[in-house]
């Protein structure tokens, strides 16, 4: 016991301010990589805070940056902390926090939309997905520009319990442009509603818990930041294949402000499109007057198990993009033209 009560109480020594490392090693967040740095070590322990009790957790963040979401982390008792970070200009200020932090903290100057979780952390932390979240959380300040591909990929991950999923159903922590972050968390009906809406809420109890004033980053962003915090169920509310559940939902939000019908037939090829738009509807007991902000996830569900019987009976249905067949038939016109 007296061990867990060491871990717990360890603070870091005295160190540069955030500010002063991005001075010491004259850093400058690149507008192209959407970087903003988030200075004020109040905001930084409260998003920490979020994440939940972290001690002796195993905790990995993404995008650290300067480090000070980093120092919070490491000030919250857990007993070890990975950084991925892909721009090298931050690894010498992260290094002087490992030194501070001896055995603490783990570098790895990478690409978080590449690097591989499944063997980050001890075996032992591993759960089955029915019991509690394991002692693993995932908390990052992402740049804006990865934010949403990187979520995507996550969600995935979890509909698989593979990557960071492999130890159970891991917590994450993380902050988004608030526009993003509401999208995420946005009920039936609400003008917010969009693909990621359904994504994240059949796979995830997620919760918009933290607003952070654009102000308070370097350089100030546009707009307002929001932290949302996913928990993975324990039972997903569509039981079909991501892949599956991603193409009908996407092709959905297709037309966001026409009726539900017209996004839906693009799942089907043209000379189909009417009849096999008209008995997914009816078979899925969907309204095909509703917008597809008004659809909920069981309506998404009972689409999702129509479409999966379509495609049983039609294998090469899953395999047909209506993009494909606009670039075929528009490469054919000018191939016609120029005949």
């Amino acid at each position: 016991m007296a061990v867990s009560g060491r871990l717990s109480t360890f603070r870091l020594p005295p160190l540069p301010t955030i500010r002063e490392i991005i001075k010491l090693f004259k850093l400058q967040a690149v507008k192209q990589l959407s970087q903003n740095f988030l200075l004020d070590l109040r905001l930084t322990d409260k998003i920490v805070r979020k994440a939940g009790n972290l001690t002796n957790a195993y905790v990995y963040e993404v995008g650290p940056g300067p480090g000070g979401i980093t120092r919070s982390i490491l000030n919250a008792g857990i007993a070890e902390l990975l950084v991925v970070e892909k721009d090298s200009r931050f690894i010498p200020g992260l290094q002087m926090l490992s030194d501070a932090a001896p055995g603490k903290l783990r570098i790895v100057h990478g690409d978080v939309l590449t690097f591989k979780t499944e063997r980050a952390f001890p075996e032992n932390l591993k759960r089955q997905w029915e019991d509690d979240p394991p002692n693993v959380h995932i908390i990052g300040n992402l740049p804006f520009s990865v934010s949403t591909p990187l979520i995507i990929k996550w969600l995935e991950n979890v509909s698989h319990r593979n990557g960071p999923f492999a130890y159970g159903r891991t917590q994450m922590t993380l902050t988004f442009q608030k526009e993003v972050a509401e999208r995420i968390v946005a009920n039936k009906g609400s003008k917010q509603r969009s693909r990621l809406s359904i994504m994240a809420q059949y796979l995830c109890d997620v919760q918009h818990v933290l607003t952070i004033p654009g102000r308070a980053f370097v350089p100030k962003p546009e707009v307002d930041v929001g932290v949302v915090h996913f928990t993975p169920l324990t039972q997903p509310k569509i039981e079909q294949p991501f892949k599956l559940v991603e193409k009908v939902v996407q092709n959905a939000f297709q037309f966001r402000r026409k009726y539900c019908y017209r996004g839906l037939g693009m799942l089907f090829p043209e000379a189909q499109r009417i009849e096999s738009t008209g008995k997914l509807l009816q078979l899925a007991d969907v309204d095909p007057t509703l917008r597809p902000t008004q659809l909920s996830v069981s309506h998404f569900k009972s689409l999702c198990d129509v479409y999966r019987k379509m495609c049983d009976e039609d294998p090469h249905l899953f395999a047909y993009n209506f993009r494909e067949e606009l670039k075929h038939r528009s490469e054919k016109g000018r191939g016609d033209k120029e005949s």
